[in-house]
């Protein structure tokens, strides 16, 4: 237990087991103890993978305060009426009582005053002024000189204070200025330089991508004062910057490896071949996900980055290996059949090799398995998938493209002739005697 203010602290708590389940249990049974105080208001939160807000976030922008009040709490109550939504908490709460003073500009000028010097007199007398220190060895202690309690602690002693004199007579805080007891926020937070009111909840027993679309649905629906704009924010926010970036970095992931291919076929249409074995992949990916019920996520993205990277090894294997035979003057049909036998046993050596390498990973074995099971699964339906297809899909689409095309043979050796004889000139070594 760790003790933040005298009316806060926060409970920690460890778990032996780190399964989703063991979790959801334990977070349950926090709520039902701490239910039971009345007086307590209480938050309970578990550490994120790859995320810094909390599941839920609605963010209510605004200038007014007591409008963005208002529509945090309608935001709330929405909130609570999502199922699996739970741990509704507003961060902007309602501060201590404190005592707003205005001036009068008008009464100031007729007695000759200014609204930084009164301002400066009662911040003397409310607060104090450090008059000197009080040192004690190496201690330095302000020493402040400022009012009774009994002058400073309450309305009526505020309005009584003397913030000038004029001929003898005292002038008094009420005569210039009026006075109220209001209650302002304890902390005031800013987005992109614009005040927010942040509500914030956990989810249980249910997805992030589901319960945002619900609450989208309903915050579309909520009236707004004027002023007053709502956004949803959190982890949601969070996953679609990332993906964002991830499908960038996919795209640019597969443009470079067709810029490596290319430079090394000196073509463009043998990389164009091979690369289509990404989406086969991706294929297979979404298949894979869908099959073992596990949601699309940052670390799938990321593996689909890898296998973008890792697939088109088949592929380059196989175009490459029918390159060679046509270049050694075989039909067509001929090559890509042969190159398909013989680089059949290579492709699925390297494609088990993988899979078995991934295989405990995709297995959720250990500590942290949530994190890296969507990488593995990812990868390895993609790469059973794209394996099968490639062995027909490109060899066909290898035939479709160069179907017509003269064979990229390599020129004749030249062949060893023997010269021919001179004319009128008997062949050296020739039989036969004569005159």
């Amino acid at each position: 237990i760790a003790r933040r203010k005298e009316n806060r602290a926060d409970l920690h708590l460890k778990l032996t087991a780190a399964d989703a389940e063991t979790e959801q249990r334990a977070l349950e049974g926090a709520r039902r103890v701490l239910e039971d105080f009345d007086t307590v208001s209480f938050k309970v939160r578990r550490p994120s993978l790859l995320a810094l807000s909390a599941p839920l976030e609605v963010d209510v922008y605004g200038y007014e305060l007591d409008r963005m009040m208002s529509t945090a709490d309608a935001v709330s109550e929405e909130l609570g009426k999502v199922t699996g939504v739970r741990d509704i908490r507003l961060a902007m709460v309602p501060g201590s009582p404190e005592i707003r003073v205005s001036f009068d500009r008008d009464k100031l000028n007729r007695y000759g005053l200014t609204l930084s010097g009164v301002a400066g007199t009662v911040r003397d007398k409310v607060r104090g002024s450090v008059a000197t220190q009080f040192r004690d060895q190496e201690k330095h202690i302000d020493v402040r000189v400022l009012n009774h309690d009994d002058q400073r602690n309450t309305l009526s002693a505020i309005q009584d204070l003397i913030v000038a004199e004029r001929d003898g007579v005292p002038i008094r805080l009420a005569s210039i200025a009026s006075m109220e007891v209001i209650r302002g926020p304890a902390e005031i937070h800013r987005q992109g330089r614009r005040r927010v009111a942040v509500v914030s909840a956990n989810l249980a027993g249910r997805d992030l991508a589901s319960a945002s679309q619900e609450i989208t649905r309903r915050l579309a629906a909520l009236p707004l004062p004027a002023g007053i704009s709502v956004e949803l924010g959190g982890q949601n926010s969070e996953m679609q910057q990332s993906f964002h970036s991830l499908r960038m970095a996919i795209l640019l992931a597969i443009f470079l490896v067709y810029l490596v291919m290319a430079a090394q076929f000196e073509s463009f249409v043998y990389p164009f071949i091979i690369m289509f074995t990404v989406p086969l992949a991706l294929m297979g990916a979404v298949m894979g996900l869908a099959i073992t019920r596990t949601p699309i996520s940052v670390v799938a993205a990321i593996g689909a980055i890898m296998l973008a990277g890792i697939v088109v090894n088949n592929g380059i294997v196989l175009v490459d290996r029918i390159n060679q035979l046509r270049k050694r003057r075989l039909a067509l049909r001929e090559a890509v059949l042969r190159a398909g036998t013989e680089r059949f046993r290579p492709i699925l050596m390297t494609t088990t090799t993988t899979v078995l390498g991934l295989l405990p990973m995709a297995l959720g074995l250990g500590e942290g398995a949530e994190l890296r099971a969507p990488l593995a699964i990812t990868v390895i339906s993609g790469l059973l998938l794209a394996t099968f297809l490639t062995l027909i899909v490109v060899p066909v689409i290898y035939t479709l493209l160069t179907r017509g095309g003269p064979p990229e043979a390599q020129p004749e050796e030249a062949h060893e002739r023997a010269p021919r004889p001179t004319p009128g000139l008997a062949p050296a070594g020739a039989g036969g005697g004569g005159r």
